[in-house]
């Protein structure tokens, strides 16, 4: 459903309007999700029982900006790259819809609004997002200098817990439950990013990109079934450090079940697989969001 609201939204905009809205890629909204859920698990534990609303949609507002701001910044620096896959070659930066220094303005515009819409919470969730930001502009040069850029990628995407946390405390000094949630986000995304880089990986092979899916070959199944572990045990961890109630572990088990499920059911060498199995570790997301938010209750 939200797939099909945002692609219509990109769909029905005047056209030089749409290269911009390809550009942030608001006609997918699935990256947005995996990385403001991990955001969302944070407010609903900090908040308790009653998560203000106006916290909430500024989280999500602001996740959908950064993620916009990241997405422009890839394509640039990816742009070469983009244009000998074809699953990447027309987007608006590889393609020529929008040009390198208008992108990275947009990019620039994107940051400073999400900072913008965080200080309505707080301005330390927006310096803590601020502090993120180099770190968005390095991952796409990781694929080249570094042998697992996921690793890293798992390291920025998760720093949305921190967002998330003193969006609702206005505190950095996070305890322990955090950390918690912070790893079960980092391991949940070297699950979904390696399923989403076996779509390229014979192209990366013969470009010479580094991705998990050339790291780990045969064996990333394996690989994938002790993140899964490691994420579900982050997130069990976080609400044995919290006062929440058994709710919480159950949901969290089940959540862990069907994550191994996508896990077992992909088919590596299928494209198609993948990216359904991508698009699908959203409603693990939802799961862990549904499990912090029974464990408030039970």
């Amino acid at each position: 459903m939200l797939h099909k609201i945002s692609a219509g939204m990109v769909t029905r905009s005047p056209g030089p309007v749409r290269a911009y809205l390809l550009l942030m890629r608001l006609d997918r909204p699935t990256g947005y999700v995996l990385y403001l859920l991990p955001g969302l698990w944070a407010v609903v534990l900090a908040a308790g029982q009653r998560p203000d609303l106006l916290t909430v949609v500024v989280v999500a507002v602001a996740a959908v900006l950064v993620r916009g701001a990241a997405c422009s910044v890839n394509d640039v620096v990816d742009r070469d790259v983009d244009a000998r896959v074809a699953r990447t070659a027309s987007r608006p930066v590889p393609s020529g819809a929008v040009g390198i220094g208008n992108a990275l303005l947009f990019a620039a515009a994107q940051g400073v609004a999400a900072l913008l819409v965080l200080a309505v919470a707080n301005v330390e969730a927006a310096l803590v997002a601020a502090a993120s930001y180099p770190l968005i502009v390095a991952y796409p040069f990781m694929k080249r200098i570094f042998f697992w850029p996921s690793a890293f990628l798992a390291l920025v995407m998760s720093i949305y817990v921190l967002i998330g946390w003193t969006a609702v405390t206005g505190s950095v000094d996070y305890p322990p439950a955090v950390y918690g949630l912070y790893a079960a986000g980092a391991f949940w995304t070297l699950v979904h990013d390696a399923i989403y880089s076996h779509q390229d990986k014979e192209y990366d092979r013969k470009i010479g990109v580094r991705s998990s899916a050339l790291l780990f070959g045969k064996a990333t199944k394996a690989w994938l079934v002790v993140f899964v572990v490691l994420s579900v045990g982050g997130v069990l961890w976080a609400g044995s450090r919290t006062p929440v109630g058994w709710g919480f572990f159950l949901i969290a088990v089940l959540a862990g079940f069907f994550l191994a499920y996508l896990v077992v059911r992909v088919d590596l060498d299928d494209p198609r697989s993948c990216w359904d199995a991508f698009v699908a570790n959203t409603c693990f997301g939802w799961i862990i969001l549904a499990a912090v938010v029974a464990g408030q209750f039970t």
